[in-house]
């Protein structure tokens, strides 16, 4: 759980006000721009457009709530372990949804390398949210589930980070209107490119969530990738 930091105790902090799923979506995410390239990169690649989207990892769902919006067509489901931030996301971003895009959202509960659902055109797995299977065979298993999951010609949509400062222990600052986003590489493991990182919110009045994020996962680069799906 976030730790708050203060100040100040004859009033309620900033820290103590926000809410760490809302200030995520607002630093972490910007979903118009993610599913432009979905949309996209999708019809490019087989002319035609995709309509059946599933968002693994999904969290609050912002991403599934965004592809109904686009289209009086488009269907998401979104899949997540945790229920408190499946429970978050019913309840903030799935309830601003009008009653006829509610009806083509689905929120599941459940194992990514478990759940079964409907044939799909695409799957997404975005913020590196893959990273948590350390091990090249629970990643291949994941691969696999997917293109099960996929109709014939179905695409699956991940991101990756790379670079010098990949590894790095490091502490990078993005201000934001009311709040300043932390991205902290906390620790980097060379033998088996295990990091752990966490995202703090910072606020001007001095209070702070600090570790509102924690994440342990691996590094895994672009060849081993490559590799790993071919």
């Amino acid at each position: 759980m976030p730790v708050q930091k203060a100040r100040h105790r004859d009033k309620p902090t900033l820290a103590a006000q926000a809410d760490r799923h809302r200030l995520y979506q607002q630093s972490v995410q910007c979903v118009e721009s993610e599913i432009d390239f979905v949309e996209e990169t999708f019809r490019e690649l087989r002319g035609r457009p995709a309509r059946w989207l599933r968002e693994d990892f999904c969290g609050t769902a912002n991403t599934a709530c965004e592809w109904v919006r686009r289209h009086r067509k488009n269907h998401a489901i979104g899949v997540d372990l945790d229920p408190e931030v499946l429970a978050w996301g019913r309840e903030h971003n799935v309830a601003a949804l009008s009653p006829a895009e509610r009806r083509r959202i689905e929120l599941l509960q459940g194992d990514v390398l478990k759940v079964r659902t409907r044939p799909l055109d695409a799957v997404l797995a975005m913020n590196f949210s893959y990273w948590l299977f350390m091990e090249r065979r629970t990643l291949r298993r994941y691969f696999r589930r997917v293109r099960e999951a996929l109709v014939d010609d179905g695409v699956l949509f991940l991101d990756a980070y790379g670079g010098y400062d990949a590894p790095r222990e490091i502490e990078e600052t993005t201000e934001h209107d009311g709040f300043t986003y932390v991205w902290e590489q906390a620790s980097f493991n060379p033998v088996d490119s295990r990091m752990r990182c966490h995202i703090h919110f910072r606020f001007p009045d001095g209070s702070a969530l600090e570790r509102a994020f924690s994440y342990e996962w691996r590094l895994w680069t672009l060849p081993e990738l490559r590799e790993i799906l071919e």
